[in-house]
């Protein structure tokens, strides 16, 4: 399945992309989207292990599913003061 995922800060500074286009296989869950992501997008490598991805409007821990027509979304951890 061909998956579009929508990449927010530092996530998508590295990819030089607000949206990027995954290939994942059928059935995938979101520990598949971690490691395509080093895979197809070796700058993201560093951070992906630390991203919160969401699906929809929720995050979703690793043995989630997903679908081709959800809407995916990675966002860095936020720090500052």
């Amino acid at each position: 399945m061909q998956l579009t995922v929508r990449l927010f800060a530092r996530a998508k500074d590295l990819a030089g992309a607000d949206a990027i286009s995954v290939k994942l296989p059928d059935p995938a869950r979101v520990s598949d989207l971690r490691t395509a992501l080093k895979e197809q997008y070796p700058p993201l490598a560093p951070i992906v292990a630390h991203l919160h991805i969401a699906i929809g409007t929720n995050y979703a821990p690793d043995d989630s599913a997903l679908e081709a027509q959800t809407q995916i979304s990675c966002f860095p951890p936020v720090s500052g003061g």
